[in-house]
């Protein structure tokens, strides 16, 4: 049991250190006592790991009395265990179809991936307003994917997991490493704005002057009567 527990000899360290360890020990041994770790994540490698993240239905940390950890959080850990290529993370976040998939991979990033990563990967997610459920100690509540996704770039602790520190946006804005964020509520906004200011240059347009009636001397002569 100990050895289906250990990181893959194979994986790279993240931020120093074994990845496995960025969850804390105690929620790492209630994973491994946890009946879906042991019946869902044994032996599964990044292709099965998949099909597991289709299947999720809410996403969360630990919850209840005995603090049980959830299927999501469980897959985490299994991600740290075995570290998929980054591609396939990228994939997860870009995947439209399963929320529950999408959210599994913008956390994962964040706990594993570089700032620029977090950040180029998840602030597009704002634009995802779909419902999700959390669980929680007394039960489930609904928020959106676009809060989750808050939660991950400006809280210090998600889903019970101390998420390690990255710098602030503003920070790699002024060393050029980052272009100022545009939200789409703020381009469409900015079109709203060039459409309006279009419209009035075209209402200040000079119009062009009425024609003037012909005068008598312009009008053709009449034929002579026979």
């Amino acid at each position: 049991v100990k050895m289906a527990n250990r990181t893959d000899p194979s994986a790279a360290s993240v931020h120093g250190g074994n990845p496995q360890f960025l969850v804390e020990k105690i929620i790492r041994m209630k994973i491994h006592a946890n009946t879906y770790w042991k019946e869902h994540c044994f032996a599964i490698n990044a292709e099965l790991l998949v099909d597991k993240a289709m299947d999720l239905t809410y996403f969360g940390g630990c919850y209840g009395g005995n603090k049980k950890p959830t299927p999501f959080l469980c897959l985490v850990l299994k991600m740290l265990q075995i570290q998929p290529d980054k591609e396939i993370i990228f994939e997860f976040i870009k995947n439209e179809e399963y929320k529950y998939v999408r959210l599994l991979g913008a956390y994962y990033l964040r706990l594993v991936g570089t700032p620029l990563e977090i950040y180029g990967y998840l602030e597009p997610l704002y634009n995802d307003y779909r419902k999700i459920r959390r669980r929680t100690d007394t039960g489930f509540e609904v928020i959106h994917v676009d809060e989750f996704v808050d939660e991950l770039l400006t809280q210090e602790r998600v889903c019970d997991i101390q998420l390690p520190r990255i710098p602030a946006r503003y920070l790699l804005e002024d060393t050029g490493q980052l272009a100022p964020r545009v939200s789409a509520l703020d381009a469409e906004l900015t079109k709203d704005l060039e459409d309006e200011a279009e419209k009035k240059a075209a209402s200040t347009l000079p119009k062009p002057a009425p024609r003037a009636p012909p005068s008598p001397t312009d009008l053709p002569d009449e034929p002579d009567s026979p």
